[in-house]
């Protein structure tokens, strides 16, 4: 590949990761993908999946492309940030698309390993005389659909670990008031995280203390799915968490139960995590923050089952006596940043 053709490559790659970021929070349990139409160096068409259940990339792309400039598609340059999908789901094959507009050359970031693609779109196109490039920018279209890839690979959602901690390593205080950590400019940034992710989840001793809404009502975007663990169903029915407001299952040991927004999921064991994240595959839950206590944060490091742990400590706040934040063990700090009183550490194992 001659040097100039790779830079050419490297810079509409970055193009389709910027436009694949627009689907964050909306396309899950699909990948975020991007996808961009050059002709002689020139954009006429891009585009990205937007919505689960709506057009792909691909499509997007090509329908965005202006009429004076449709005849310019079949000598054009596709560049897409994932590999092509070859089978029907919820829309018809990329592939097909690509082939019906006659598209002779695609370059791709990185290929789909989930079973139904897993190489096929790159196969099919390349068998009807497409020109394949694969690989460009792979580990950052990787990294970018890191959900999509554990959930796939694992068979369980991509798993974020999230609590506030004082500079004592406090996460509550010993009496009743709820204790307030982070500052009002972390929080937004918390609800713009959960606006990112497909589901949120707390424990009994959460929802009965700090009766949290668990929605992402300081940022825009979608709100996530409230997971609850409640074993013998004993939360009180006017907890914010039980107002239908969005999607909210509730693990429990008693019923299996379906009303409008709201649905009682019954598991042999609720505190066998390895039962609830395959419950949360099943339902096709992609991805969860964990914003409980001490005891289900510190279960879920116990078992080894998350991806990352995002951990706020207010510098200026010490309260003494208190509940131990939760220890995680097993981790590599990849970041941190400061915002005003509070840093913010980023973990991954």
């Amino acid at each position: 590949m001659q040097t100039a053709d790779y830079s050419q490559h490297i810079l509409f790659m970055q193009r389709c990761l910027q436009l694949a970021e627009s689907g964050k929070g909306f396309v899950a349990p699909n990948p975020m993908v991007g996808a961009v139409l050059v002709n002689e160096g020139r954009i006429i068409g891009e585009g990205y999946h937007a919505k689960y259940g709506s057009h792909h990339a691909e499509v997007n792309c090509i329908n965005s492309v202006a009429d004076a400039d449709r005849h310019l598609i079949e000598n054009s340059i596709l560049y897409v940030s994932l590999e092509p999908c070859n089978h029907f789901g919820k829309t018809p094959p990329c592939t097909n698309l690509i082939l019906q507009h006659k598209i002779k050359k695609v370059v791709v970031g990185c290929s789909d390993s989930f079973e139904k693609v897993n190489g096929t779109g790159i196969e099919k196109l390349r068998t009807n005389g497409v020109d394949v490039t694969l690989n460009v920018l792979e580990n950052e279209c990787l990294t970018l659909n890191k959900r999509f890839f554990i959930y796939h690979k694992k068979k369980r959602p991509y798993i974020i670990l999230k609590w506030a901690q004082t500079a004592d390593g406090k996460i509550t205080s010993n009496n009743s008031d709820r204790l307030l950590i982070s500052n009002e400019f972390t929080n937004r940034l918390v609800h713009k995280w959960r606006s990112e992710e497909q589901a949120i989840m707390v424990g009994t001793n959460t929802a009965l203390q700090d009766n949290p809404q668990l929605n992402n009502r300081s940022w825009n975007g979608a709100n996530p799915v409230r997971l609850l663990i409640d074993k013998g169903l004993r939360l009180p029915p006017y907890l914010h968490l039980f107002n239908q407001q969005q999607k909210t299952i509730v693990f429990n040991q008693v019923k299996q139960e379906e009303e409008n927004n709201l649905l009682l999921h019954r598991l042999k064991d609720v505190y066998d995590l390895n039962e609830v994240v395959n419950a949360c595959y099943d339902l096709s839950i992609q991805s969860i923050i964990v914003e409980g206590g001490t005891k289900l944060l510190q279960s879920f490091i116990n078992h080894n089952l998350w991806d990352e742990a995002r951990v706020i400590t207010n510098e200026t706040l010490f309260i003494g006596e208190g509940l131990p934040a939760p220890l995680l063990t097993n981790f590599q700090l990849i970041n941190q940043e400061k915002i005003f009183t509070d840093i913010i550490s980023y973990f991954t194992k």
